[in-house]
């Protein structure tokens, strides 16, 4: 199965937009026969997006570290719930389980999680996609600043180019689907 592995807040944000776009996502995802892995909490965007997977008919994966269990309300009712150490496992197992990754609005775990996973990709630990859902503008300026960094020479053009954006959830998970001879 295509696994998704989605980056987002644990909290709701100022903007309901923020959580319908969490929800359609969810709905997209599932709707596609896909899977969905994420940091298992049952609050904020994270739980709004989990929600949606799972009423879609969607297996719905959810990696939290032990100490998190309460202070995110880890969500019980998932396809799987697998409670880990520590915050580098937790990002380890979900990298491990997922063939492309999705961020959408939240906070600096949020950015953390990007950064790293992106890093990761730039180092060639993993050659799978990653997108940042912008769909109301949220991340246009941190995608500006990445412009920005390749002017400046810091990032090499080729790595800011392997960071899809797009504004539409139908068009980014297009160019996250396997390749043709891939099996869904």
């Amino acid at each position: 199965m295509h696994r998704i592995c989605v980056y987002l807040g644990s909290r709701e944000g100022a903007s309901p937009q923020h959580r319908q776009q969490a929800e359609a996502l969810g709905t997209a995802i599932a709707e596609r026969g896909w899977g969905l892995v994420y940091g298992g909490a049952r609050a904020g965007l994270m739980g709004a997006l989990a929600d949606a997977a799972l009423a879609a008919g969607g297996e719905v994966v959810g990696v939290i570290p032990q100490v998190l269990v309460r202070n995110e309300k880890a969500h019980t009712g998932l396809t799987r719930l697998i409670e880990v150490a520590d915050m580098h496992e937790r990002k380890a197992q979900m990298a491990a389980l997922a063939d492309g990754f999705v961020t959408l609005p939240g906070g600096i775990g949020t950015l953390e999680e990007l950064f790293e996973t992106w890093t990761w990709q730039y180092l060639r630990f993993h050659a799978k996609p990653i997108a940042v859902l912008d769909s109301d503008g949220f991340y246009a300026p941190l995608l500006e600043f990445l412009d920005r960094t390749v002017e400046a020479g810091f990032l090499d053009a080729d790595t800011r180019a392997r960071l899809i954006s797009e504004r539409e959830i139908t068009p980014l998970l297009d160019r996250l689907a396997p390749s043709s001879g891939e099996q869904a």
